[in-house]
């Protein structure tokens, strides 16, 4: 590598825009959005990924659930409630899915509705 090739790539990191957590957020619930989608199509032989998907779904919406039950969380008492209902029921529903006694769709228009939040600048 040379001299030339090292400053455009040490600048370019450093004109690279700087990601909120807002952007880090929006970019997580929309990887397993995504997923979730694809791997649903597939029915039955996308049903291995599908497990692994709702996994990281769940893992996400625990995360979020532990985010706002933290008492320095300065989101508006009334936001985080529902933030950790919603937390609750992709739970329970991914029971249901993985149980095949349900479909991801719930799930999907809960994250869709979150990451339209997450775009708009809602808080």
């Amino acid at each position: 590598m040379n001299a030339q090739s090292q400053a455009m790539r040490a600048y370019s990191a450093a004109s690279a825009p700087t990601r909120t957590s807002r952007n880090v957020e929006y970019d997580a619930v929309a990887r397993i959005t995504h997923r979730l989608k694809s791997e649903a199509m597939k029915g039955l032989e996308g049903f291995p990924d599908l497990v692994k998907a709702l996994h990281d779904n769940k893992t996400l919406w625990n995360i979020f659930a532990i985010d706002v039950a933290d008492a320095d969380n300065q989101l508006p008492r009334e936001l985080k409630a529902q933030i950790f209902y919603l937390a609750e029921f992709a739970s329970q529903h991914t029971t249901k899915v993985l149980a095949r006694q349900a479909t991801v769709a719930p799930l999907l228009e809960i994250n869709s509705a979150i990451l339209q939040g997450l775009r708009s600048g809602a808080a």
